[in-house]
């Protein structure tokens, strides 16, 4: 095996960082789109950046540009501090769990929408004030996650399949 230069490596991290940053870029231009039609926040949201959470199957950057691109949308959209953190979190164990799941396409998007689904009710609930149940709001954010990581996640997939803008 040949040893990498240093430069080598410095490209390597350089080019991880710029694809995170680009990611983390998209994902914040898809969530103030759909802010502006008032869709990627309240108890039934579709936010359209969820989609991205399928990335990881592509380049592990994506992974660390989800969730920064996640938590600046939430930073910048006025979102309380518990939506900033766990709604970060959220995106960040959904897109963390898609890359073991890289080999079964299908079921990339599976983790962002188990995770959303958990984690964003009681934040709903207790940090918005939402008078609806959680078992409710378990539903209407699990099925947002459906129609926007799932779906729209899956068409993502296809689209970007036999590229090659994530290799070397």
């Amino acid at each position: 095996m040949k040893k990498r230069t240093s430069f080598q490596l410095r490209h390597k991290r350089t080019l991880f960082l710029c694809r995170a940053a680009i990611i983390a870029a998209i994902y914040f231009a898809l969530t103030m789109l759909c802010a502006a039609f008032g869709l990627s926040s309240g108890v039934i949201q579709i936010r359209l950046s969820e989609m991205l959470c399928v990335l990881p199957i592509f380049t592990t950057a994506a992974i660390p540009g989800l969730t920064l691109g996640c938590l600046i949308s939430n930073l910048l959209t006025g979102a309380i501090w518990q939506d900033v953190v766990f709604g970060t979190l959220a995106t960040f164990i959904g897109a963390l769990g898609a890359y073991p799941l890289r080999k079964i396409k299908w079921l990339t998007p599976l983790p962002t929408v188990i995770a959303n689904a958990l984690i964003i009710p009681p934040v709903l609930a207790y940090g918005y004030g939402a008078t609806e149940g959680i078992p409710f709001l378990m539903l209407t954010v699990g099925v947002g996650e459906i129609i926007s990581a799932y779906i729209f996640g899956l068409i993502l997939i296809q689209s970007l399949k036999g590229k090659d803008l994530f290799n070397n």
